[in-house]
């Protein structure tokens, strides 16, 4: 079985920054692509960023690039996302998600709370 675990989310004020991990645990599998999504209230779920495991590329959604780095370790049983210049609307439940094909992500955690004030 394959969990996902995130940490890190809180309250924050509007220009401050947070890191988020997503920690994999369980059976041995090799992820193709890690993502971080989000979801505000009453909202879809929206994509983040990604990252793909072969040669680290990185896709992020227009909403976050340039404020928003996605990374992992060299162990690829972590990944981060690292938030500058937080902003209300950036406030939702972010969860992580491992892909094991091109096609689809596969795996999912449970969430972390971000939440941005002015």
């Amino acid at each position: 079985q394959v969990q996902l675990v995130e940490s890190g989310g809180g309250l924050v004020q509007a220009g401050d920054s947070l890191r988020l991990s997503c920690a994999v645990s369980g059976r041995t599998f090799s992820w193709y692509r890690m993502g971080w999504f989000r979801q505000a209230p009453g909202k879809a779920r929206e994509f983040v960023a990604a990252i793909r495991r072969s040669d680290g590329r990185t896709d992020y959604s227009d909403s976050v690039k340039g404020r928003f780095t996605i990374s992992g370790d060299n162990t690829k049983t972590t990944v981060y996302l690292q938030m500058n210049s937080l902003k209300p609307e950036d406030t939702a439940v972010y969860r992580c998600a491992a892909a094991i094909t091109v096609f689809d992500f596969n795996y999912w955690g449970q969430g972390t709370q971000v939440t941005v004030s002015l």
